[in-house]
């Protein structure tokens, strides 16, 4: 009766692992059939893949073709309304994003392993955040894209008025990479972080021409407000 048990046991085992390496299976293959960007490894270029798809059918995803250069260092910068954005905004990019994200969320855990392997820089707002920046100018000049979100939390339309954090500035400026403005709307999940993502909606993601701010700081600083902030309406949309 024992012997019986154990076998019937192990089969069970073995069977339901042949159900998750099939399901897997299949998760990879319609990732990698629906990626469109080189994170520079299979695994992350199928779950590129799993979340253009996620963002384009359960999200409703709509974008208009976003300027980035097909080569060189480049900044996007974006309102921030919820933990979904950043899917969003990979979901409609043509060549992968290195965010600028508190530590704490870097870490947060279940999800670091993710954030560490797509390039996520991780910002010490409590002790040192200018090393962030030092490494984000030079993954810049390595000729690659660093995305953040210069209100620095999530800032909602209706919330009061708050000033941009001038980071993407000096960025730019010490860089000469271009700054690529964007601005999201249609998020059902406004406000929320991580359970943004359970909340289908008609995101869209807008957006402009590439600025070069190389002058006058506060200008340029204006100009990306009036984008992401949605007070541009669609001057110099893409």
């Amino acid at each position: 009766m024992q012997s019986w048990l154990v076998h019937d046991v192990g089969q069970v085992i073995l069977f339901v692992m042949l159900i998750v390496f099939f399901i897997l299976s299949v998760l990879f293959l319609l990732g990698a059939a629906a990626n469109e960007v080189d994170w520079g490894r299979p695994w992350l270029n199928a779950i590129d893949g799993l979340n253009r798809i996620f963002c384009r059918r359960f999200h409703h995803l709509q974008y208009h073709d976003i300027a980035l250069p097909a080569t060189g260092g480049a900044l996007v910068v974006c309102n921030h309304v919820s933990g979904l954005d950043p899917l969003l905004m990979i979901a409609a990019c043509k060549r992968p994003l290195r965010f600028l994200i508190a530590r704490e969320e870097y870490e947060r855990r279940g999800l670091h392993w993710l954030l560490k392997g797509v390039g996520c820089i991780p910002v010490d707002r409590k002790g040192r955040p200018e090393q962030a920046l030092r490494e984000a100018l030079r993954v810049l000049r390595q000729g690659e894209v660093v995305a953040l979100f210069p209100h620095g939390h999530i800032h909602l339309d209706n919330a009061p008025p708050r000033r941009l954090k001038g980071g993407v500035i000096w960025l730019a400026q010490q860089s000469g990479a271009p700054v690529v403005p964007m601005r999201l709307s249609g998020v059902r999940g406004e406000g929320r972080t991580v359970s943004a993502v359970l909340f289908p909606g008609r995101a869209r993601l807008q957006g402009f021409a590439p600025l070069h701010c190389t002058d006058d700081e506060q200008a340029c600083l204006q100009q990306i407000a009036d984008y992401i902030e949605g007070r541009a309406d669609s001057v110099g949309e893409t």
